[in-house]
């Protein structure tokens, strides 16, 4: 970890400042960042714990801690799950000569035999992936569920008698699934209490779909209140609704940007933003994640030299991030990058899909998380498939700039108007949080949310495993590395009545597979430690507790530090 002189906090503790990159290199240090602060205590060393603090740039940007953990990879591991991946590749390559050579059939989509000679229609290396790796753990992904995805689900059972190839379901239901995949940060994916009652009458009113456009004859009054709650709810000017949390980023960027412009991108922003971004014909730059040097330094070189050849200024210049990136739990240092922005003048696209909701005292995301001014992001994006338990995404921002796009977002312009009922689950959940529906339920499950993922992350750092991401961040990735565990894990949860999520490539490097858990405030205490204990035991079964670096657990321990055990290898 590469360390600058040391600078002075507010209450004269000399704090290390260090490089902002958070996310090591592969098979890179541990790496915790603990911002200090005015009323920080003195931290004290304990052995086998390697942990910075970084005082935050251009002054106490930051109110309270931030910490975030990455932890490397054993070495051992490491060359194990190579290995592996090695030794698929070579069984890979075998049978696809075996069925060059019509000796195995191929069930997988290729080119035929006619166009053998063409230009090829899929990516060599992604369709090798899918044929001959991702074939063998394919019963992981796309199990259908019978039931709202609340805390508890119902599965259909299924089995496979061609090798994952198809699927056919046995007629047996799975019930009472502890879900700890679906975004339901809030607990509003529901079909009893106030919003599925809500939805309800709305759809006996309206019906269920509009058949038109919002420019049209498609603009309800419910658009209307939503879109003034959702403004109301984040503090701007104004918002606008689509249809489509993907399109939302995808069909919105282009509208921004275009010729002349540069975006500058996370390195682990999602796809909705890499696509939006690739489809305005904008420069595309993308900077280390979360990695303020790097940011920088791209916004001077765009300062100092302008666009290629012509040397001329930018026309603009864009910086995307998202508020928590769903594959590592990491929550944007949206501080530093507000003040880079307005160092330099450039504009700032935040994407909240995963932080709407789920972050925040008030739960109105990472903004409201760092109690930071809502106008200082130029544009602010988030969807309402996670934390509200609908459908759809929202632009929110200045009055102009909503005008702007609607009359120039193609998102806005041809596609249809959302739901009725879905609008109305969006309208009363988001009053449901605001307080406007006269409880305090809303602000119940905001706090209930962050005491779970506290919580869980700290039990299973516990239990030896290697945990990314922020401390706050209801997104928890645990790493599992090697290619034949993906598939087990998911197996072996499922068996125990644990649903989770298993991700692999292209969702990740290909060497840092991991399971994705995402915490709900409708998770009881009993939930989540009947989670733990099965993940503690099919851990054990997969030694999946790969950490050397052991949080003792004690009561006594503060609740800012972190003591380490040290693990011989």
């Amino acid at each position: 970890m590469t360390e600058s002189p040391a600078t002075k906090s507010v209450n004269g503790d000399v704090c290390q400042r260090v490089k902002n990159g958070l996310k090591p290199e592969r098979n890179g240090l541990l790496k915790t960042l603990h911002h200090c602060h005015e009323r920080q205590p003195k931290h004290q060393y304990h052995p086998g714990e390697e942990e910075a603090h970084a005082a935050p740039h251009h002054g106490g940007l930051y109110k309270q801690p931030f910490i975030e953990s990455y932890e490397e990879t054993p070495m051992l591991v490491a060359v194990l799950t190579y290995m592996g991946y090695g030794i698929l590749t070579i069984f890979g390559y075998l049978r696809d000569f075996l069925r060059q050579w019509k000796i195995e059939r191929c069930h997988i989509a290729r080119e035929k035999e006619e166009q053998k000679d063409f230009v090829p229609l899929y990516q060599d290396f992604e369709n090798f992936y899918t044929r001959n790796l991702y074939m063998r753990i394919r019963d992981n992904w796309n199990r259908p569920i019978c039931s709202v995805p609340g805390a508890k689900m119902d599965l259909m059972e299924r089995c496979s008698l061609d090798y994952n190839r198809t699927f056919e379901y046995t007629g047996r239901v799975v019930h009472d699934v502890i879900n700890l995949g679906s975004y339901n940060y809030l607990g509003f994916a529901e079909n009893m209490g106030p919003c599925a009652d809500s939805a309800a009458e709305v759809t006996v009113k309206y019906g269920v779909g509009v058949a038109s456009t919002r420019q049209e004859i498609g603009n309800l009054d419910r658009h209307e209140e939503m879109e003034k709650l959702v403004a109301e709810f984040l503090g701007v000017e104004s918002a606008m609704a689509f249809g489509m949390g993907f399109a939302t980023n995808s069909m919105n960027i282009p509208a921004l940007a275009g010729k002349g412009c540069l975006i500058l991108s996370d390195e682990l922003n999602h796809a909705s933003l890499v696509l939006g971004a690739r489809l305005s014909g904008s420069t595309i730059r993308v900077f280390k994640h979360n990695n303020m040097q790097s940011l920088e330094k791209l916004l001077r070189e765009a300062i100092v030299h302008g666009q290629p050849r012509t040397h001329r200024p930018w026309k603009k210049i864009l910086i995307v991030v998202e508020g928590i990136f769903s594959m590592e739990g990491s929550i944007v240092r949206l501080p530093e990058v507000i003040a880079l922005k307005k160092r330099y003048r450039a504009y700032l696209y935040l994407d909240e899909a995963h932080s709407i909701g789920a972050l925040g005292p008030r739960g109105r995301g990472v903004v409201d998380y760092f109690d930071l001014d809502p106008c200082d992001v130029d544009v602010m994006m988030g969807t309402f498939t996670k934390s509200f338990g609908a459908a759809g995404g929202y632009i929110a921002g200045k009055r102009e700039l909503i005008e702007y796009l609607r009359s120039h977002s193609h998102s806005a312009v041809y596609a249809a108007s959302m739901s009725p009922p879905v609008v109305e689950q969006i309208i009363t959940s988001m009053k449901c949080i605001m307080g406007k529906d006269g409880t305090t339920i809303g602000f119940e499950r905001v706090q209930q949310l962050a005491e779970n993922t506290v919580y869980f992350r700290k039990r299973l750092r516990e239990m030896g495993f290697i945990i990314y991401g922020n401390e706050d961040s209801p997104v928890v990735p645990m790493m599992l590395y090697m290619p034949a565990k993906i598939g087990a894990f998911g197996r072996e949860m499922l068996k125990r009545n644990i649903g989770v999520v298993v991700v692999g490539f292209p969702a990740t490097p290909i060497i840092e597979s991991r399971a994705r858990f995402c915490i709900s405030a409708a998770h009881t205490k009993d939930m989540l430690d009947r989670a733990l204990s099965v993940i503690s035991e099919v851990g054990d079964l997969l030694q999946l507790k790969y950490s050397r670096h052991r949080i003792q657990p004690t009561l006594e321990r503060p609740f800012d530090d972190n003591v380490y055990e040290e693990i011989d290898d």
